[in-house]
């Protein structure tokens, strides 16, 4: 019998308060395992966002513990930064207006140091091709790299954030509500472009969500947070198929339109 891949990410009974306030998670833990995508549910102000946060080392647990390939996760380590890469909400604040998409996208590979040494001119030049290759990716036109982000539609601008998120070739993708910005019919597309990365990149998708179909559509496991506890995980299959915690079945109830077929999501 084949041993299950380790968990590229991992949280271990995490805790977390901000300054002056109440917990808002206790005894939280999670896995990311290669290949199978992870939902984190729950309603608003459940915590979701500020689990992904620590997921991302944007801030540290009061207690538990925070583990990248297994050991104690450092932000500053190139290696992480690499290897998870973030997809935030807003497609609108998370580019910088005064930067092409070009040098928007080129960003990650000047920070962490993956251009080959050599002349400013090669590495340009590499620069230039891997940012092209990042926006076919996404779907976009290698000449959209030329573009300022109010030249491109929500849709568009979200998958110039993707293509920024992808060009170190990274093994996780972190999204916030990736497509809750969007009008449906670029929510469909989105999805099915992070889906699609997903299969051809390697990469393993988180997503904080409220949307249970896009739940379905991009995740194999689901963990369901409620006022900042895990209240039920699993196979989305299961959790969302045959849920057993009365919060679980309570949010399914929000959704009465959600079909069969979505609850059943991937294997």
């Amino acid at each position: 019998m084949t041993a299950a891949p380790a968990a590229v990410l991992a949280a271990h009974e995490v805790g977390y308060a901000y300054r002056g306030g109440r917990p808002v998670l206790e005894e939280v833990s999670v896995s990311v395992t290669p290949g199978r995508g992870l939902a984190l549910v729950g309603e608003s102000g459940a915590g979701k966002t500020t689990l992904l946060r620590l997921l991302l080392g944007l801030a540290r647990p009061a207690s538990g513990r925070v583990l990248f390939d297994g050991a104690e996760l450092n932000p500053r380590d190139r290696a992480f930064r690499r290897a998870v890469q973030p997809v935030f909400q807003d497609p609108y604040s998370s580019l910088d207006p005064r930067r092409r998409a070009g040098r928007i996208v080129s960003e990650p590979l000047r920070s962490l140091g993956l251009l080959a040494p050599g002349s400013r001119a090669a590495r340009r030049e590499e620069a230039a091709e891997r940012v092209a290759e990042a926006l076919r990716s996404v779907g976009l036109p290698a000449d959209a790299a030329r573009r300022y982000p109010h030249e491109f539609s929500g849709g568009q601008r979200q998958r110039v954030a993707i293509a920024r998120a992808i060009v170190s070739g990274p093994r996780v993708l972190l999204a916030d509500e990736p497509v809750s910005a969007l009008d449906v019919t670029t929510r469909v597309r989105v999805v099915e472009l992070l889906g699609g990365l997903a299969e051809t990149h390697g990469v393993t998708v988180v997503v904080v969500s409220h949307d249970l179909a896009v739940v379905a559509a991009l995740c194999a496991d689901t963990a369901v947070i409620e006022r900042g506890r895990v209240v039920e995980q699993g196979r989305t299959a299961d959790v969302l198929g045959a849920p057993s915690h009365p919060y679980t079945r309570r949010l399914l109830d929000s959704v009465p339109r959600l079909s069969r077929a979505a609850r059943l999501g991937p294997p």
